[in-house]
């Protein structure tokens, strides 16, 4: 059987040489292939001939199975490949030109190019996408990992804080030896590790009003994973102002919630929900009331696939509504949230501010 493979390579290397077509190629090696597995089902046993070809049909039985599972690979990786770079609808096109996608991302983002409300159009808008994450901590975590993993083509983490043993008990993108190390380190390593093919951009300090405006324009989508009320609310401030969606989760022992606040599509900002932070004590935090390890990777992962939503436009966001997480009863209930005019970040008084500015 050997030689026969070889006699069949060299068949194969000839005739590239003279230029003969891969088809025309491979349709000889296929007929070929067919008149030995013919002979070794008419050949009786025993024969000469048939020993010379492998002595039965069941190793070129074999090798006719891996080779049709490596044909129809390579057939749905072309389709996928041609499905990825075919041109946009015109509705999405931005004037520039796409960024084409690798076979090794072709390969890593397949599951999402066949969903029919994604597919390469989609892909190509998550490559294209920018997302900043603020934190890197409990919701932050899964929210990173699942964002580099869906192929979002630019992800920023800003956080000040580093890496304490009673994180690893829910921040799922630290290990035990990133213990004192910065969040951000420790995170951007996991993520270059995790996909190679998405830039990461770590900031190491606290987000700030000095700050929050210059950053929050870099970034098409902000995540809000934090866990005080001071950066949530300067958050929203900076979001609103910038017309940014924001995409925001909270954890509180057994549940969790997460919404998309974005008052330019005419639904409510986080400060119409909630005018003013809670009382001290009202709203303990992790630290102080605990919170259930997997929630925040569950929460986070929702707080993802509403950002895929956003960026590719599949589905309904969760504008203008709240998604509600029980844990312990394993119940989920959506509410509705209503826009405040008297708002001071959205409503009327602070659209006419802006258009004084």
């Amino acid at each position: 059987m050997g030689w026969v493979l070889l006699f069949a390579l060299g068949l194969w290397v000839i005739g590239g040489r003279f230029g003969v077509s891969r088809r025309a190629r491979g349709l000889v090696l296929g007929l070929g292939y067919l008149l030995i597995l013919a002979l070794m089902l008419l050949l009786p046993e025993g024969d000469r001939l048939r020993a010379m070809l492998g002595g039965g049909p069941a190793p070129w039985l074999l090798l006719g199975g891996a080779g049709l599972i490596v044909g129809v690979y390579r057939a749905l990786l072309g389709r996928l490949k041609t499905r990825a770079d075919a041109p946009q609808p015109a509705e999405d096109q931005s004037g520039g030109a796409m960024p084409l996608f690798s076979d090794a991302e072709l390969s890593r983002y397949a599951r999402h190019i066949t969903l029919r409300e994604l597919g390469g159009p989609g892909q190509k808008k998550l490559k294209q996408a920018r997302v900043l994450v603020i934190g890197a901590g409990g919701l932050g975590s899964p929210a990173l990992i699942y964002l580099a993993a869906a192929g979002v083509g630019t992800i920023g983490v800003i956080d000040p804080d580093t890496v304490d043993a009673s994180n690893l008990q829910r921040q799922v993108i630290h290990r035990d030896e990133d213990i004192g190390r910065a969040k951000v380190r420790s995170a951007v390593e996991a993520l270059a590790a995790q996909n190679p093919h998405v830039a990461l951009r770590p900031y190491e300090r606290a987000l700030t009003a000095e700050i929050a405006a210059d950053l929050f324009a870099e970034y098409d989508l902000i995540l809000d994973g934090t866990d005080n009320f001071e950066t949530r609310y300067l958050a929203n401030r900076v979001a609103a102002k910038l017309g940014r969606p924001l995409v925001s989760g909270a954890l509180s022992q057994w549940e969790g919630q997460v919404s998309v606040f974005h008052p330019v599509s005419g639904t409510p900002c986080y400060a119409c929900i909630f005018p003013q932070a809670p009382a001290p004590g009202l709203a303990p935090s992790c630290a102080e009331a605990g919170v259930l390890s997997p929630l925040p990777g569950v929460v986070g992962a929702m707080m993802v696939v509403e950002a895929v939503k956003l960026i590719t436009g599949a589905g309904a966001t969760l504008r203008g509504e709240m998604l509600i997480y029980d844990a312990l009863w394993g119940e989920t209930r959506k509410i509705a949230l209503k826009r405040r005019p008297d708002c001071p970040v959205c409503g009327a008084a602070a659209k006419k501010e802006k258009v004084t500015e």
